[in-house]
């Protein structure tokens, strides 16, 4: 960025006016000092810059009287940590943040208002974090010895090379930084091998990159239990040659780029997992083993010698601990995790850790009283995290998983992160803020909510590497899918922003339409998800992907996996959704009744309603140039061919229950008519999709998902129907 000193700047003004005599006026140039030499606040300031072009001046400290705007760090009443203050009342344009953090985020939002509406449209405000915490979940895909509960699958097994590129990282962590997310939670099953070399055990530190070149089956354990198979370990291919140090120092270099966004990292893992170890020191996943033990409690604090900018770590236990107790669980945990980042805070005092648990096939009670010690360290903040909508964030405003488990009691006095989870999104680009804006605020908030993590099990949020002509080759999946993570994290940050806040923004990004429709469209067609799957739950990610239609084979109840309109019958409803399922509905009428809840007839109207909207919006959006552009009203359209497919599968399996258990021919007829319109749209939806994204696509939970495969499964239900007895 360019700075100037006042004489220099006397200087420029000088010729200026002589050889250019309009540049003179003040307008002509907007002078801006920052009091802060943050990489925060430069990065920030890298965007006014773009908003004011030309007009940009960046000026020493010096000149602060005769600047237009000012940058600078106060501690004030109004202001939180990472809050900032935008004042307009003075001469001076003033942006002031509680820290570093907070004037970066303040600076961010000056260089949106300055897009948007210019300088003269710029407003004032106060704003503070609503939520603290707001972060991904990345499950990473390390390398085939060391992977993590989603490498088995497509996204995996393309993005393990892009999770040692640097130039990945950077665009991913500035992308994150806009959006207003302040850190990264890396997930895996057992990351150590490939990050540290362990006092005492050196020799498991693992040199190069690999991926494994076999034919992969299309199903392996749910659990993340038997990815070292022999098959899959003895035939590789080495990526990237690199050795031990230089992973070391590779991830100190993003840890620490990182930090100069606002962006801590977290390590994250599911237990007991010894992947890498390669049976060697006599190191093994029994819980009993005492070597195991001892190898798990110095990984933890090796972590944080090693890499000074990590700022946490944190477990689940019960994947792999094989019939242990909710007793034998924590006690294994607490004497790994727990010793290890105990070890690490007493000889790092001065140091700051996080220590996250999972609540997860354990009591927070239990837990709580089992890490006492970790609870009371000084320099350690203990924090819970809780599954809080399942797999499935889009599928219900309300979840009752904290209620049933009496979470909040159980937790009295600490704080949680609340894990939000995505297994539905991976194809098409996603955007509701009214839903978005709406969750975020019935989350358990005061005295509780720490922050929230929003990421996949399903998905690897990498490169993209389904799009068939892209307008950006590997562009990452957080710049594709934009909308998306900014609106989870920008309204988790500020969930008072305005729709017509994301109008302009959308009105910014995409010139030449009318943004009032397309942002009406894009969120008409993204409440296809959560009306669908609130309707239709399967609350876990192998039990339900929309997407493709389809579970795991004894989800489905059946050989294929495919939902079909017997499980559209039979699978009940999310229990916040407000909806009745089939079978209530068709003793309702049956014994002439009625209800306060959604009848199925009336989710499939909604589902048509949306579709239809959103379909109607973007019918003007005629010899579209903007290729990106292009490629969302494409998906607009696709998804609300798939509601329209849901709407009328839902409509076809009703009426077959109802002809089921009345033996009334016309409900048969109306069923096969509403399953034949199903079929035309699915088709429809089949035919959108594939003009811009591959297909098949393997999955880690619901496993191959094959949309032509499926087109025959579809014409089925019309089969089941017709010849119902």
């Amino acid at each position: 960025m360019r700075k100037f000193t006042l004489q220099t700047f006397i200087i420029i003004c000088l010729l200026q006016s002589l050889l250019l005599p309009s540049c003179s006026h003040k307008e002509n140039i907007v002078k801006v000092v920052t009091h802060s030499d943050a990489l925060q606040v430069s990065f920030a300031l890298q965007d006014v810059e773009l908003a004011l072009g030309s007009q940009y001046r960046l000026a020493n400290a010096e000149f602060v009287d005769n600047a237009d705007i000012v940058l600078s760090i106060k501690k004030m009443d109004t202001l939180k940590p990472e809050g900032f203050k935008i004042d307009k009342t003075k001469s001076i344009l003033e942006v002031i943040g509680y820290d570093e953090a907070g004037l970066m985020y303040g600076t961010l939002e000056l260089a949106e208002q300055i897009k948007l509406y210019g300088l003269d449209g710029i407003k004032s405000m106060v704003r503070n974090p609503y939520l603290e915490m707001r972060g991904p979940k990345f499950n990473i895909p390390l390398d085939v010895r060391t992977p993590s509960y989603t490498d088995v699958c497509d996204a995996a097994q393309f993005n393990i090379p892009h999770m040692w590129d640097f130039s990945f990282w950077k665009d991913y962590i500035d992308t994150m930084a806009r959006y207003r997310y302040n850190y990264i939670s890396l997930w895996s099953l057992h990351p150590f091998p490939s990050l540290v070399k362990v006092p005492g055990y050196e020799e498991i530190a693992l040199d190069d990159v690999q991926r494994s070149t076999i034919d992969w089956e299309e199903h392996y354990n749910l659990m993340g239990i038997g990815f070292d198979a022999p098959e899959i370990l003895e035939n590789v291919e080495v990526l990237k040659r690199i050795t031990i140090d230089e992973k070391i120092e590779f991830w100190k270099k993003v840890m620490a780029y990182g930090k100069r966004r606002n962006i801590d990292f977290h390590i994250i893992t599911w237990n007991i997992f010894d992947y890498g170890t390669q049976g060697k020191y006599g190191i093994t996943d029994d819980r009993d083993n005492e070597i195991t033990k001892d190898y798990f409690r110095k990984s933890i604090k090796q972590l944080f010698v090693t890499y000074p900018d990590l700022a946490g770590i944190g477990l689940t236990t019960g994947e792999n601990m094989k019939g242990a107790n909710h007793e034998e669980r924590e006690d294994w945990a607490y004497d790994t995790y727990g010793l290890g980042i105990l070890d690490a805070a007493k000889e790092m005092p001065e140091r700051q850790f996080k220590f996250i648990h999972r609540q997860h096939q354990s009591g927070a009670k239990e837990i709580a009283e089992k890490f006492k010690a970790v609870v009371e360290a000084e320099n350690v903040e203990f924090l819970f995290c809780f599954k809080y909508a399942k797999a499935h964030v889009y599928s219900a405003t309300q979840q009752p998983y904290h209620e049933n488990a009496n979470y909040l009691e159980q937790i009295e006095g600490m704080k949680t992160l609340w894990g939000l989870r995505n297994d539905d999104t991976f194809y098409f680009r996603w955007g509701a803020p009214d839903f978005t804006r709406e969750f975020i605020n019935n989350l358990p908030y005061e005295d509780v909510a720490k922050g929230i993590y929003f990421g996949s099990d399903q998905w690897i949020w990498g490169r993209d590497f389904l799009t068939i002509a892209p307008e950006t080759h590997n562009q990452i999946e957080v710049e594709k899918h934009w909308y998306q993570w900014l609106l989870w994290g920008r309204l988790s940050y500020d969930p008072s922003i305005s729709n017509d806040r994301f109008k302009d923004i959308l009105a910014s990004r995409f010139p030449d339409i009318d943004a009032n429709k397309l942002f009406s469209a894009w969120q008409n067609a993204s409440m296809v998800y959560p009306i669908t799957t609130g309707f239709h739950w399967g609350s876990l990610d192998f039990q339900w992907y929309i997407e493709g239609c389809k579970s795991r084979p004894s989800q489905a109840e059946n050989e294929t996996g495919f939902h079909d309109v017997n499980r559209f019958i039979s699978l009940g409803v999310h229990p916040k959704s407000g909806n009745q399922s089939i079978p209530d509905y068709v003793k309702m009428v049956s014994n002439g009744s009625t209800t306060p809840l959604k009848t199925p007839l009336q989710v499939s109207t909604e589902l048509q309603k949306v579709s239809n909207s959103a379909l109607i919006d973007i019918e003007e959006f005629k010899d579209i140039q903007n290729k990106e552009l292009q490629f969302t009203l494409n998906d607009i359209q696709t998804v609300s061919f798939l509601g329209k497919y849901y709407a009328h599968k839902i409509e076809g399996a009703t009426y077959l229950a109802l002809f089921r258990d009345s033996n009334k021919n016309e409900y048969q007829e109306l069923s096969v008519k509403a399953l034949e319109n199903a079929l035309k749209f699915w088709n429809q939806y089949v035919e959108q999709a594939m003009l811009q994204n591959h297909n098949p696509l393997w999955t880690n939970r619901v496993g191959i998902v094959d949309w032509k495969q499926i087109t025959e499964w579809v014409k089925q239900d019309i089969e089941i129907a017709k010849y119902e007895q």
